[in-house]
């Protein structure tokens, strides 16, 4: 008896397989059955219904509630909140995302070489991502307080002149946004950076330094195209995470002085939970979700064929 011809009870090894690898998936589906349960019903049900809510005039208590049609998405486009909270989410994003980039990179090549404390000090860097917004916001909101730490030392520097009111007004509090983003932010960077930087061969820097190229030099034509990979998935993460900034804005200025650091996450709370509408807030989440998922892929698709072209 041939191996093809194997059989238990009769039945031919070949036909036994494909019900094998059925059986083998129907157990694999009931395993991934819980998880998916809960997406459904934590992720996808609530995105539906914001959906829904979206083309209604729901306060958020009221089971009553007419549908509206369009009517919430044109009083969007006519509404100069929401367009200024727009403005102010795409300049927090672009300075985030850059400001992080570029001093996580900074960071990465410095601590990529072989100091006495290089460990420790990655280590302190890397410490304030761990920690939740919350607590970096109200730390940071009494830092940057009129009588704060910052204050404080600037009058006894003799800088007197530098004192601000750096929640109060609005130059300032947008800045002061930005630094306790960063502070917490950069050692995420950071340590994807040092991971790019650690998987690019030691042969290829030699050679360029062979060949008679200088630190800068390296830089630009061998570290950074090597490290196109690790910018693509920091780049992309910066983002989405300061796309969604929420947390430092509400604890530090409350989208204040006045509308000055709205951005789409506030006043999507404050129109929704605050004010009751939470159907125009949820008109308002549609169009955001679409803008920020338009704004990545761009991103990531330009992120993309840089990887390739570098490749």
């Amino acid at each position: 008896m041939t191996p093809e011809s194997a059989s238990l009870g009769g039945r031919p090894a070949q036909s036994r397989a494909p019900r094998r690898r059925r059986a083998v998936r129907r157990v694999a589906w009931w395993f991934l059955a819980p998880a998916l349960a809960i997406y459904v019903l934590v992720i996808v049900y609530p995105m539906l219904a914001g959906i829904w809510y979206a083309f209604t005039d729901w306060n958020g208590l009221d089971p009553d509630y007419r549908f509206v049609g369009l009517a919430n998405f044109r009083r969007l486009a006519g509404d100069p909140q929401a367009v200024s909270s727009l403005k102010m989410t795409f300049v927090f994003a672009i300075a985030i995302a850059l400001l992080q980039n570029l001093f996580g990179l900074a960071l990465a090549l410095a601590l990529n070489e072989r100091l006495r404390l290089r460990d420790p000090l990655r280590l302190l860097f890397f410490m304030p991502v761990v920690l939740t917004p919350l607590i970096i916001s109200f730390l940071w909101k009494y830092i940057f307080s009129t009588q704060g730490p910052l204050n404080t030392v600037l009058a006894m520097a003799g800088l007197g002149a530098w004192q601000l009111s750096w929640l109060g007004d609005p130059m300032p509090a947008v800045a002061s946004i930005v630094i306790a983003t960063l502070w917490q932010s950069v050692g995420l960077a950071m340590v994807i950076y040092l991971a790019g930087l650690q998987s690019i061969p030691a042969e290829l820097t030699e050679a360029a330094r062979l060949d008679g190229a200088g630190p800068w030099q390296v830089l630009r034509f061998v570290t950074l195209p090597m490290l196109a990979p690790a910018m693509t998935v920091t780049i992309v993460n910066s983002l989405i995470t300061s796309l969604k900034l929420f947390d430092q804005i509400y604890v530090l200025t409350g989208g204040g002085p006045g509308y000055a650091t709205e951005t789409m996450s506030t006043l999507i709370y404050k129109t929704a939970f605050t004010f009751a509408e939470t159907g125009y807030g949820s008109a308002i989440s549609v169009v955001f979700t679409f803008a920020v998922a338009a704004v990545v892929l761009a991103a990531l698709h330009v992120l993309r064929r840089r990887e390739f072209e570098h490749g």
